[in-house]
C-alpha cells in the first residue's frame, strides 16, 4: 500500500494534511482525512440556525449509520458468489476504508456540535436503536421467504447507498448549497464526503447483485427496501431536527422558512433535486454507473486538492 501526502486547497483555507492510500487495483482511494473543528462556529451554515441544526441532524445519522454499511458488507463479502471475485473484493476494502473514514471524521463534527450544548450523542444512540429495530423486525417479516437477517441488511444498504450518493450528487452540483456552508472547514468536510460517497456508490449494489443477481426477486427486495428506508430516514431525520431546534429555542417559523427553501423549495431544495435520481432506482435493469459523474468528481477532486 503507497501512502502520500497531499494539501487540501481550492474551497478550503484549513491547510489540512490528507494521507491517501492507494488500494492496490482498487478504483478509488482511501483518503485519511485529519479535521480539526476546533474553530466551527456554532451556526456554520451562513450563520443559521435551523440550516445548521438540518445539516447535524444528518450528520448525527453517519456514525452508527456508516457502520452498519460496513458490517453488512463485510458479513457477506465471502459468500460463494463474491468470493472469488478479486477485483470487487478489492472495491470492498477501499469502501470499508472510506466509510470507517466518514464515521471517524463526522464523530469528529458531532463532538464539536455536542461542545455548543447541542445533544448529538443521544441522537446518535437513537439512530442505533432504530437501525438495530428495523433490521431485526424486517428480518422476522422476511424469513418465511428464505431472507436472512445478512441479506435484509445488505439489501437496506444498497437503498441506503443510493440515497446517500444521490444527496452527495446535489452537494457537488447545487451552488445555492454550497454557498451557504460558509466555513470552509464544514464545507471541505462535506464536499469529501460527497466525493467518496459517488466514488463507491456501486460497490454495495454490485454486491447485492452479486449474491441475489436481477431477477424479479431481487428487483422486489431492493425496490420494497427504498421505500422502507427513505420513509424511515425522513422521519427519523426530522425528528432529530425538531428537537434540536426545540432544545435550542430556534424552533420558530422563521427557521422552518429557512429549512423549507433549503431542502424542499422546487427550484433549489437538496431534497427535492434528488427526486429524479432516486427515482431511477425503480428501473428494472438500473445500476448506480448509469449516472456517470467522473468529471463532476474530476473538477471537484481538483478544486479540494486531492
Amino acid at each position: 500500500m503507497n501512502d502520500f501526502i497531499v494539501v487540501t486547497s481550492g474551497v478550503s483555507n484549513m491547510n489540512a494534511k490528507v494521507s491517501i492510500s492507494e488500494r492496490a487495483g482498487a478504483s478509488f482511494p482511501v483518503r485519511r482525512m485529519n479535521f480539526n473543528f476546533d474553530a466551527v462556529p456554532e451556526y456554520w451554515m451562513n450563520g443559521n440556525a435551523g440550516l445548521t441544526h438540518f445539516m447535524t441532524a444528518l450528520s448525527a445519522l453517519f456514525p452508527a449509520g456508516e457502520k452498519f454499511f460496513i458490517d453488512s458488507v463485510r458479513a457477506v463479502r465471502y459468500h460463494p458468489m463474491l468470493k472469488d471475485n478479486a477485483d470487487l473484493q478489492k472495491e470492498i476494502s477501499a469502501f470499508i476504508g472510506q466509510e470507517a473514514m466518514h464515521t471517524h471524521e463526522h464523530v469528529g463534527f458531532n463532538a464539536s456540535a455536542q461542545k455548543f450544548g447541542h445533544d448529538v450523542d443521544t441522537l446518535d444512540c437513537y439512530t442505533d436503536t432504530v437501525i438495530q429495530t428495523t433490521r431485526k423486525f424486517m428480518a422476522k417479516l422476511a424469513k418465511p421467504i428464505g431472507i436472512t437477517q445478512k441479506m435484509v441488511d445488505l439489501t437496506a444498504t444498497t437503498a441506503l447507498e443510493h440515497f446517500t450518493a444521490t444527496i452527495a450528487s446535489q452537494l457537488l452540483t447545487n451552488s445555492h448549497i454550497q454557498e451557504l456552508m460558509t466555513d470552509d472547514t464544514m464545507k471541505t468536510m462535506w464536499l469529501w464526503h460527497a466525493i467518496e460517497e459517488n466514488e463507491h456508490k456501486a460497490v454495495a449494489y454490485d454486491v447485492f447483485e452479486g449474491v441475489f443477481g436481477k431477477g424479479l426477486k431481487a428487483y422486489a427486495l431492493r425496490t420494497s427496501s427504498l421505500v422502507i428506508s427513505m420513509l424511515t430516514l425522513f422521519f427519523v431525520q426530522n425528528y432529530f431536527l425538531l428537537r434540536l431546534l426545540k432544545q435550542d429555542k430556534q424552533l420558530n417559523l422563521e427557521n422552518l422558512r429557512m429549512i423549507y427553501r433549503y431542502a424542499y423549495s422546487p427550484s433549489k431544495g437538496i431534497i427535492t433535486g434528488m427526486g429524479k435520481e432516486m427515482l431511477f432506482y425503480f428501473k428494472p435493469n438500473f445500476h448506480p454507473n448509469d449516472f456517470d459523474t467522473t468529471t463532476l468528481l474530476n473538477t471537484w477532486k481538483a478544486k479540494l486538492g486531492f
